[in-house]
């Protein structure tokens, strides 16, 4: 098969949603609505966090640093699927989609890490109470978090230095709505196992091992909760980890049936699905989880309202 010796300006087209071209408008619309309400929750998650100063404890503060991932995550790739949509026009170059997928995986792996650091804040919270205020220091804090944002765009630079050192074929179409990397790859016409075990090896590091850490915490949280005598202090344990929880279980769900599940046995229908479900249904929860899930999100808006009045 033919190749081209591509340049950082070489043009790539993504066909977004062409099976759903009778309904564009009606899809351009309801995804531009999602994007306003993700980036208005999450940043005003942040905004409430960096206000209020009761929301000035760890766990909000990693809370708004997961709010300002989800907004650059949906930032990254909804605007260009709402441009496609409107102008029916995905060219993109080599570059710009190596940027966007780049982005898109160092952003993913933040997550990850930031999702796991919370569960520990969590565990040293219920399990160690009396040490929690010495251990969670803001330095500590402040540390965890530069290492989240500083590793979770580690991993993905080989990957994309790898893939701009491929050869493409003639046929540069896109089957996706971004840059993600499978459909990239299908693409190549040179020997890809490098690029793929590369991103397989830091995938599983960055995903796997978090997991199994937030698992761990969680069997250790667990525990100390059936512990507690009271039916009220087991509620009220349980209450400054649930939303967590549920933020995990929607995040890693998602993650594991869109990556987990091998290719082949998912129609390129699904996997777009399942990719959108991952880009904005999770951000547009995680806002919702969060404040109706706690009461002192709740209280400090309240607050805020009747100070600005």
């Amino acid at each position: 098969m033919n190749t081209f010796n591509h340049t950082p300006d070489s043009q790539f087209q993504i066909i977004g949603f062409q099976q759903f071209h009778n309904i564009r408008i009606i899809l351009f619309i309801f995804l531009l609505l999602f994007y306003i309400v993700i980036f208005i929750g999450n940043l005003f998650i942040v905004c409430l966090v960096t206000n209020a100063k009761d929301l000035h404890t760890p766990m909000y503060f990693f809370l708004s640093n997961l709010s300002l991932s989800d907004v650059l995550l949906t930032s990254n790739i909804v605007p260009n699927m709402l441009q496609i949509l409107w102008t029916e026009n995905g060219k993109v170059t080599l570059s710009g989609c190596i940027l966007q997928f780049y982005i898109f995986g160092s952003i993913s792996a933040t997550e990850c890490l930031l999702l796991t650091v919370m569960s520990y804040d969590r565990y040293q919270a219920i399990c160690n109470p009396l040490k929690y205020s010495s251990v969670m220091t803001f330095r500590c804090c402040r540390g965890l978090i530069t290492f989240c944002w500083a590793a979770g765009f580690t991993p993905t630079s080989p990957v994309a230095i790898g893939l701009s050192k491929l050869q493409f074929c003639h046929l540069n179409t896109i089957d996706h709505f971004f840059c993600d990397l499978a459909p990239f790859l299908e693409l190549a016409c040179t020997d890809i196992s490098t690029v793929k075990m590369v991103s397989f090896s830091f995938s599983f590091l960055f995903t796997f091992f978090p997991f199994i850490f937030i698992i761990v915490s969680y069997a250790f949280i667990i525990h100390t909760i059936l512990r507690i005598k009271s039916e009220k202090g087991r509620q009220k344990a349980f209450s400054t980890c649930s939303s967590h929880l549920a933020v995990v279980s929607l995040y890693y769900g998602t993650l594991f049936i869109l990556y987990g599940v091998p290719s082949k046995k998912q129609s390129l229908s699904i996997n777009k699905i399942l990719s959108l479900f991952y880009i904005i249904v999770t951000p547009l929860l995680n806002p919702i989880i969060y404040s109706l899930k706690n009461r002192e999100i709740s209280k400090a808006f309240g607050r805020i309202l009747r100070h600005a009045k």
